[in-house]
């Protein structure tokens, strides 16, 4: 049985619990997404989260009476994400006994710094490092690109065997950018602000090239890509396991 935390997402808005869940998936966590209390409910009679990331505003039922609900019924460490909270709904929702907020749209990494934050505060058991199948992820810096590993500390692209494969300096920009932005589409205008990549060769053609010889290194199938998308009209999509949803 995987020692991984296992993360529960309540938000009703599809979007942004895929987003969330797709991000702490890449990152070794066990995740289970649900669209309100009710679904909530349901999936702890059959797994107890080691962790509940809940949106505070929710039309059907509202964030504070889902987290009074479950802290009255099992100790599990509670992360509010608040949009248009005002501060009395999260000094309620502490009093109630969630442990920490987060501001939406919220920023992943510091999302997953907060949720390492709680499990190591809530227990040792629940502290363990989580790691996406190799020993080095439990410093965060693997990263799953369909076939290959990108590791960021060593800037570099292996596959399962752990063989590496060369990248050029503006390809591995290029996925540091998309790493931190999984399932949000990005223009190529703004891949190029976030890859620093402003040279003389940044034009969207040069986006194009690059991301085609990405593709060759990363895809199941490059001719028909599904890890890095292209979004007409609107630029790239980076999916970590190349799923559609």
């Amino acid at each position: 049985m995987s020692q991984n935390p296992h993360i529960f997402i309540v938000d009703d808005e599809a979007p942004a619990r895929e987003m969330v869940g797709d991000y702490l998936k890449m990152h070794g966590f066990g995740v289970t997404l649900c669209d309100g209390g009710k679904s909530l409910r349901k999936e702890i009679e059959g797994c107890t989260p080691d962790l509940v990331v809940l949106d505070l505003n929710m039309p059907e039922e509202d964030g504070l009476s889902i987290i009074r609900d479950l802290k009255s019924k099992i100790n599990v460490p509670v992360i509010m994400l608040t949009a248009t909270a005002s501060p009395i709904d999260r000094v309620v929702g502490l009093e109630l006994g969630a442990d920490d907020y987060v501001a939406k749209p919220c920023e992943l990494r510091e999302l997953m710094a907060r949720i390492r934050s709680v499990l190591r505060r809530s227990g040792p058991a629940k502290a363990a490092a989580p790691e996406p199948a190799s020993a080095k992820a439990e410093k965060e810096q693997l990263v799953r690109f369909g076939t290959k590993w990108l590791d960021l500390e060593a800037q570099a692209l292996r596959d399962d065997e752990g063989n590496e494969h060369p990248l050029t300096a503006s390809e591995f920009g290029l996925l540091k950018v998309f790493a931190a932005n999984p399932k949000r589409v990005l223009s190529r205008e703004r891949l190029l602000e976030l890859a620093n990549a402003r040279d003389a060769e940044a034009f969207d053609r040069a986006v194009d090239l690059r991301i085609m010889r990405i593709r060759r290194k990363i895809e199941f199938d490059p001719t028909k890509p599904s890890v890095i998308r292209t979004i007409r009209g609107g630029g790239y999509l980076f999916s970590p396991t190349g799923d559609k949803a």
